[in-house]
């Protein structure tokens, strides 16, 4: 289980910024009597635990990912069981996958914005704060019994920290996990490594033996070819990036921020300049220059990735378990004898860890159009995002469905997907799939929960996998550093330029279309796109924090 820290029992204790959430009543400027004129269909008692269900039917605008592995589907049971439920309907806004990031912001900013903004990876939300499109959603917590009960239960006040701004406020409602867990890492095609007698990579340089041995037998081969590119939030290399980029104490790919705690010099560092993020680019670029990594892995799409592990042009891919399972093991299956699976991520110079910088047990999460404030239906709304989001019933709900018709339950309590369900290749028979039939299990709406929960859908692979997983060390949560108001205007016209300018240059570095003893001309440019003037501001909002707040 995740211990309380020294930080977080001084935060409960002293209060201060850390706040003991469950004793919030929300901001004073709201009310009981200001919420007056907005609580139509609101329950008039909402506890932790209660079933929410509107006292008149209710309908809410949701902006919604549509995932190509389950498109949405009009007659899908997860709707008519939830209103069922709840007496919500949603007016869907839908948004394709690939291009859901450049259209949340397209739709924030033309005034007219669903109220409901789910799938928002932090810090994604921030220059939505700076134009106040976006609901402070903590001024509201004394709607969401829920959604507290779990950030005290859970210890989760300094993650939440994370999120705050320099009004001490958080505008993202984040999924909430009871433990760090992970998920993505890297794919390999066990049955090649044992015809080759070669062992299973554990550290980042004998992946790198591992590929010079493919190579060597299968020298017209690419061994690792990427993909998650285009997947929000789109980067190049956004899961490759992301898991090297924690064994070299930086955030990188998916996880890129242009500021990283630095845990040895505890400061923060500019992440495209660090010494750590440096070192990732040379052994990326070491990669491709002995053709061991695929140069078109920054480039790609998902498909043409997944065609070259199949047909055999590559045998190392990033991974999570649903594409284990949905993507690769359909792909192979007309390659006799082929097998593929998750390792443990490779281990590299912070040592064994399994957190990144910045890494915490937050999820993407839910912002709150500022418009929704005025509806007569915002409390019923915020009272319903907490049921389905954070309450025990709506995550259950949320990711396995109707019991009965989906899954059944034991006397202990273990659930079992029904005879002719599948989901994750743990019921093959089933000729129904839980999320393209039914949609549940549905990345919307899915997301956080108890570690118990959370393992309900695992296979023995995949808890051997986390058991590697959670043997390793988790990094503390990095200090917060909120803005003031004209910090974070600054901030935002700064951060955009230069991590475009990073991410251009970090893929170029790598694939060698730039020497990399150009980097000190390239940290230069850096400072040019004012760099210096932007960890500045960073510091100045960590140093300011620490004096308040200890």
């Amino acid at each position: 289980m995740f211990e309380l820290t020294r930080r977080q029992v001084l935060g409960v204790a002293g209060g201060g910024f850390l706040l003991a959430l469950a004793g919030c009543s929300g901001d004073d400027s709201d009310s009981d009597q200001k919420l007056s004129d907005n609580r139509v269909g609101a329950m008039s008692d909402y506890k932790a635990g209660d079933q929410f269900k509107a006292t008149e039917p209710l309908t809410f605008t949701v902006l919604y990912n549509n995932h190509p592995n389950y498109p949405i589907q009009k007659d899908w049971l997860f709707w008519s069981e939830l209103e069922k439920r709840t007496g919500v309907k949603f007016q869907t806004t839908e948004v394709p996958l690939s291009d859901y990031n450049s259209k949340r912001s397209l739709i924030l900013g033309s005034g007219d914005a669903p109220f409901i903004i789910p799938k928002t990876y932090r810090p994604d939300e921030e220059p939505f704060v700076a134009s106040g499109t976006v609901l402070p959603v903590s001024d509201y917590l004394d709607l969401m019994p829920n959604f507290q009960d779990k950030i005290n239960k859970w210890n989760l006040q300094s993650d939440m920290d994370s999120l705050r701004q320099a009004d001490g406020k958080f505008y993202l409602l984040p999924g909430l996990h009871e433990d760090v867990w992970t998920d993505y890492t890297l794919a390999v095609r066990t049955d090649v490594l044992q015809k080759h007698n070669l062992q299973v990579p554990t550290t980042w340089e004998e992946l790198r033996d591992t590929l010079k041995a493919l190579k060597a037998a299968y020298p017209n081969s690419y061994p690792f070819s990427e993909r998650f590119n285009q997947s929000p939030p789109t980067a190049p290399g956004g899961n490759l990036l992301n898991i090297l980029g924690q064994a070299y104490g930086v955030n990188g790919g998916w996880n890129y921020q242009n500021a990283t705690w630095d845990y040895n010099a505890s400061k923060w560092v500019f992440t495209g300049a660090a010494d750590g993020y440096k070192q990732m680019i040379e052994y990326l670029n070491t990669l491709v220059k002995e053709g061991l990594l695929d140069p078109e892995s920054f480039t790609q799409s998902d498909d043409q990735a997944r065609q070259k592990f199949a047909s055999g042009k590559s045998f190392v891919i990033s991974a999570n378990a649903q594409s284990i399972v949905n993507d690769y093991r359909p792909d192979l299956a007309k390659v006799q004898g082929a097998t593929v699976a998750k390792i443990p991520i490779p281990i590299g110079p912070m040592g064994p860890v399994r957190s990144g910088p910045g890494a915490s047990r937050l999820e993407n999460g839910v912002m709150i159009s500022k418009k929704a404030r005025d509806s007569k239906n915002f409390v019923a709304m915020m009272q319903f995002v907490d049921w389905l989001w954070y309450s025990d019933a709506g995550e259950e709900f949320a990711r396995w469905g109707v019991e009965g018709v989906t899954y059944t339950k034991d006397g202990s309590g273990k659930r079992t997907l029904t005879p002719d369900v599948n989901m994750l290749d743990l019921n093959p028979q089933g000729t129904k799939h839980l999320q393209k039939d039914f949609g549940f299990y549905n990345g919307v709406f899915a997301y956080g929960g108890k570690t118990e929960l959370l393992e309900s859908f695992f296979s023995d692979e995949e808890r051997e996998f986390q058991k590697a997983m959670n043997s390793r060390k988790t990094l503390p949560v990095p200090p917060p550093h909120p803005f003031t108001e004209e910090e974070r205007e600054q901030a935002t016209l700064l951060e955009s330029p230069l991590k475009d300018f990073v991410t251009q240059q970090t893929v170029k570095f790598i694939l060698g279309q730039r020497p990399l003893d150009q980097w000190d001309a390239y940290v230069s440019e850096l400072k040019a796109k004012n760099m210096d003037q932007y960890m500045e501001l960073i510091t100045k909002a960590y140093d300011r924090f620490k004096k308040d707040h200890g």
